[in-house]
């Protein structure tokens, strides 16, 4: 495989319109307007679902989804809402999707994605019956207990130029109940990308940043809105922005772009809201204001965005969206500053005495800056976990210090009750972890690292398959998969005894984060439970390259695993000869 190229594991979903041919023939300019309206509906339900537009050439639909689960919820929705708009159309005019779903292993280069996992998924889209679903074999082993589904076992299937016969299965329609996701399917969804830097001085890009982020922050409290977290949507800064493309591939509804030019005390802000559908423009507006003034436009962007998007607040929301944290701006200058040294895409000990220093001045400026003490916690188990300080170990007891002071200052500040449940997992008091966790949740519905942590909890609680809607959701919030999301991932099905996906997804993280040691460590067990020997020796020989000192029991004596689940880890390494 070339230097371009990568691959992973992931669930696609082909569709395409049966008949479409001859619907062209009989009159081409009513088929494309109506395929063009089916398309403006049917679209963004790909992104609804968590999922991602790979391609839309002529009447076709191919996406791909981290979750199967996502992947089929996602095809009986389209289903049903094609059933719905063809029951006021005329018979010989109403268009039916046939949908194919597969797991498999997917190769992406910096033009196009290709292999058998795109390709049993179009042939078992051409041998579905027209408004039906198909999926292999792979998939209704993922989704079988998970749904409530009938199926139709098809057999196995010799598909046209796969060499193997597939298992085929089709998905009832007729008696599948209707989801949760499914339900939701019509929830407003936005992304705010980085707002451009207009002052003509790089130094000002945190500031710019800055108030990108905290619109999301606000915007994320509000349960009836999915936000995509910073990580996904500041992977288009500096780049051209295409709001369609943009739309499609974080599978949001509308998008938020805007600039910032500062001059001294004066800051002017523009930001439009987008329709990422039709590309229209939603709400705009310019701000020219004194620079005290910033907080106040930043809650009038919000409720802006609110008003246009036609979302309802509770009380509880509507409160929470008033708090402020700092009338201080000094003291909120210090913390943007201290935030783009710890969420900067470079991390190690230079940036987190960088972000110490920051938000310890924030707290300095204003003893009641709740956020800024709850970043100090956030950076302090950054250095927990990454060592980089001379004492990291007294960096728990200070993250757990910090977290207490935000909530002291505010009950209400979602990300201090997040770092009250990592430091609670490290030390190893899962009900405690549960607890915060399940606040911040409360307080921020699209907290895509608080997912992340309830979905390891029960990883480590023994509930591995519950783990995994929950780190998919994460995964949702921030499409941009977060490599650190994909362990946890592997880990849920390695628990489950899964172990070719959780191989799979182990590959996939050690692809994008090469120096990793944990995610070596499960890999080799997973491949010595699906009797790979050689494969995981060579993979137990980079782990030791990589950190000589590992030793398997050392580490997870640190770690709150329950027993059993330490021996289905060790037994894997011991069958494939390993140490544990």
């Amino acid at each position: 495989m070339s230097e371009s190229q990568s691959r992973r594991l992931a669930a696609i979903l082909a569709a395409d319109i049966a008949g479409y041919s001859a619907l062209m023939g009989a009159d081409e300019a009513r088929t494309v307007r109506d395929l063009k309206g089916h398309q403006a509906v049917v679209l963004p339900m790909v992104g609804d679902f968590g999922g991602r537009i790979i391609d839309t050439a002529g009447d076709g639909i191919l996406a791909e989804f981290a979750s199967v689960v996502n992947a089929v919820e996602c095809a009986v929705a389209i289903q049903r809402t094609m059933a719905e708009r063809n029951a006021s159309i005329e018979p010989g005019r109403r268009m039916q999707f046939r949908i194919g779903i597969n797991l498999g292993d997917v190769i992406y280069d910096d033009n196009r994605i290709f292999g058998d996992g795109i390709n049993v998924a179009a042939r078992l889209e051409g041998i579905a019956e027209p408004g039906g679903i198909c999926v292999s074999g792979k998939v209704h082993e993922e989704i079988d207990g998970k749904m409530d589904f009938a199926y139709e076992d098809h057999g196995d299937r010799q598909l046209k130029n796969i060499a193997r016969p597939v298992r085929v299965y089709g998905i009832r329609l007729d008696r599948a109940p209707a989801s949760p996701a499914s339900a939701q399917s019509d929830q407003p969804s936005i992304a705010i990308l980085p707002f451009t830097n207009m002052s003509g001085d790089p130094e000002q890009e945190y500031f710019s940043d800055g108030i990108s982020e905290d619109i999301i922050t606000d915007l994320s409290k509000i349960g009836g809105l999915t936000v995509i977290a910073r990580n996904s949507s500041f992977t288009y800064k500096g780049r051209p922005v295409d709001v369609r493309s943009i739309g499609r591939e974080l599978g949001v509804r509308a998008v938020l772009e805007g600039s910032i030019r500062r001059a001294g005390n004066r800051v002017r802000i523009t930001a439009q809201l987008i329709d990422s559908a039709s590309g229209g423009h939603l709400w705009a507006d310019r701000y020219d204001r004194d620079l005290t003034d910033i907080f106040a436009v930043q809650d009038d962007v919000t409720h802006r965005i609110v008003d246009a998007l036609k979302i309802t607040l509770s009380p509880a929301e509507k409160a929470r969206l008033a708090d402020g944290d700092t009338s201080n701006i000094d003291a909120y200058d210090c913390f943007l500053r201290g935030r783009e040294f710890m969420l900067g895409k470079t991390k190690n000990r230079e940036t987190f005495a960088q972000s110490i220093k920051f938000f310890t001045r924030a707290v300095e400026l204003d003893p009641d800056y709740s956020q800024a003490y709850a970043c100090l916690g956030f950076a302090y188990v950054f250095d927990y976990q990454n060592r980089w300080s001379e004492d990291p170990d007294s960096s728990l007891g200070l993250a757990k210090h910090y977290a207490q002071r935000a909530i002291a200052k505010d009950p209400n500040e979602p990300l201090a009750f997040c770092v009250s449940a990592l430091v609670a997992v490290f030390e190893k008091d899962l009900d405690r972890a549960k607890s915060a966790v399940d606040r911040a949740l409360s307080l921020n519905p699209n907290l895509a690292a608080a997912y992340n942590i309830l979905g390891n909890i029960r990883n480590l609680s023994g509930q591995p398959l519950e783990a995994i809607p929950m780190i998919e959701r994460a995964m949702r919030l921030d499409p941009a998969f977060n490599p650190h999301y994909l362990h946890f991932l592997g880990m849920a099905y390695l628990l489950a005894g899964k172990y070719e996906t959780a191989a799979a997804l182990f590959r996939q993280r050690i692809m994008l984060v090469p120096e990793t040691d944990f995610s070596r460590a499960t890999l080799a067990s997973a491949l010595g439970h699906l009797g790979e020997i050689d494969e995981a020796g060579r993979v137990w020989r980079e782990l030791q390259e990589i950190n000589p000192k590992y030793a398997f029991k050392d580490h997870f004596a640190r770690l709150p695993f329950r027993p059993e689940d330490v021996e289905r880890i060790a037994a894997g390494l011991a069958k494939a000869g390993l140490p544990t």
